[in-house]
């Protein structure tokens, strides 16, 4: 029996999907900067260097990628 029109075919899971995951969202980066305005007490600051802080905040704490060791490191 073939398939109905209205069901939808499957969509594989890619690898890049799930590693994309561990990295920050916009939202999540515009959020830490705005954390450190206010941490700042809304003092004047500079609103790029707010964002490459929480930038980089965010990808220090983000889960890091494991890669398996190549042919040349395992051991025989």
């Amino acid at each position: 029996m073939p398939a109905s029109k209205n069901s939808a075919p499957p969509q594989p899971k890619t690898p890049r999907a799930a590693a994309k995951s561990s990295l920050p969202t916009r939202e999540e980066i515009s959020l830490r900067a705005y954390q450190i305005y206010l941490e700042r007490n809304g003092a004047p600051g500079n609103p790029f260097e707010d964002w490459t802080r929480a930038e980089r905040e965010l990808l220090a704490d983000a889960p890091k990628p494991r890669r398996k060791p190549s042919p040349k490191t395992q051991a025989a």
